[in-house]
């Protein structure tokens, strides 16, 4: 089947749902393109973590080395992060590629909104997903569109039954937006175990190469070191003395930018321990990072990343927000309280001090809470199913 994707902002170099999920259904038999917009557009906060240099590039090495296509479209403009295509444009792009679904990333997107009122002209069925929580969704317009998007967009969806697919575990759609969870089923995010397992190779084979040695207990942390993702936080955390006679090593990777920047680069140079900075890596040069550490670390909010530390068995310390206790429930990590420095030291040096058989178990737990159900290999077939339904197919064609 062909699956157009269409989604506001794509970077080959990223690990988002789009980039992985895309690759897996190739693989599955499937022709799958991604109609995105323009790099020279996005706005520096959106391009700053992957770069925006050779892009046609690293497009192309992305087409060679999945088999999806990847179309860029121009932009009249990008307006409180929602990309605004030419829609004559984008609707006869549509049309030329002839797809048999469409699938609208961003349910709330302008896009998004555009092609659900203008579905009958696209010439196939189309679907759409969330990626919002409730918790992020705190634009103080956010009461005047949940109650436009109810208004105008859900007895759309109702009407036809289109499938919105929770990305997150959390009632947003339903509660906010009035879309009924029956037609809004839940696939979870997972990991890419083609790229992310336990490797002892590789985890020997870095700590070599930079110096560290093997009873070191490593923290890693990749990904924004902004303030939404506690940037300051990690800083601080990690310049504190713990109460450990370990050798304790902080793997920081990811880049920072601005006046906010400067001052976590400034805290992390306070640490006592040592502190190894790496820039913003390609998603699939990550592994060896993770599987060179002993824990993962996520100071703010949720990452995607969670997943791929897992399938390296990495537990994680995270802050305690309703999705993260959800994820470390299953004696597969720990959660300190939110912006609490102090309780998230007080819990890293409580790993610390766990006996390393103990230490073992809950690592373990994170390399089966993946092999359960969380394998993106598992994750595609989840998401083949509902696609195949939603363009009237049974199997595929």
């Amino acid at each position: 089947m062909h699956i157009l994707q269409i989604e506001d902002f794509f970077h080959p170099d990223a690990g988002y749902q789009l980039n992985v999920l895309c690759k897996y259904l190739v693989k599955m038999g499937h022709q799958v393109t991604i109609l995105t917009g323009e790099m020279e557009k996005f706005p520096d906060y959106l391009t700053a973590f992957f770069g925006r240099d050779h892009m046609e590039e690293r497009d192309r090495v992305y087409e060679a080395s999945y088999g999806v296509r990847i179309i860029r479209l121009p932009l009249k403009a990008f307006v409180s992060g929602r990309a605004i295509f030419e829609k004559g444009r984008l609707l006869a792009q549509i049309r030329a590629l002839a797809p048999e679904l469409v699938y609208a990333h961003g349910n709330d997107t302008e896009t998004a909104m555009w092609l659900l009122w203008n579905r009958r002209k696209l010439g196939c069925p189309i679907i759409t997903d969330s990626h919002m929580l409730e918790m992020a969704s705190q634009n103080r317009f956010n009461k005047i569109f949940r109650g436009f998007y109810r208004r105008v967009f859900t007895p759309i969806l109702v009407r036809e039954n289109i499938t919105v697919i929770r990305t997150q575990n959390d009632p947003y759609v339903e509660k906010c937006l009035g879309i009924p969870l029956s037609q809004a089923p839940w696939i979870s995010y997972g990991s890419d175990t083609m790229l992310f397992h336990p490797d002892t190779a590789a985890r020997a084979s870095f700590r070599r190469e930079h110096g560290i040695p093997e009873d070191a207990f490593v923290t890693v942390y990749a990904g924004k070191l902004d303030e939404s993702k506690g940037g300051q936080l990690l800083a601080e955390v990690a310049s504190k003395p713990l109460h450990t006679q370990r050798e304790v090593v902080w793997l920081i990777v990811g880049n920072t930018a601005g006046e906010y920047g400067a001052a976590v680069e400034a805290a992390l140079k306070k640490s006592p321990y040592r502190v190894l900075r790496f820039p913003t890596q390609k998603y699939s040069g990550l592994a060896p990072f993770f599987q060179a550490a002993d824990l993962a670390v996520f100071p703010r909010q949720c990452s995607l990343s969670f997943y791929d530390v897992q399938a390296c068995g990495l537990p994680v310390l995270s802050e305690d927000n309703n999705i993260n206790v959800d994820r470390c429930s299953h004696h597969n990590g720990w959660n300190f309280r939110s912006e609490d420095s102090a309780d998230f030291a007080a819990k890293l040096d409580a790993i610390l001090a766990l006996p390393r058989e103990d230490y073992a178990k809950v690592s373990s737990n994170a390399l089966h809470f993946i092999q359960s159900g969380y394998d993106y290999a598992e994750k595609a077939r989840e998401y083949e199913v509902i696609l195949l339904a939603a363009a009237g197919k049974t199997e595929k064609e």
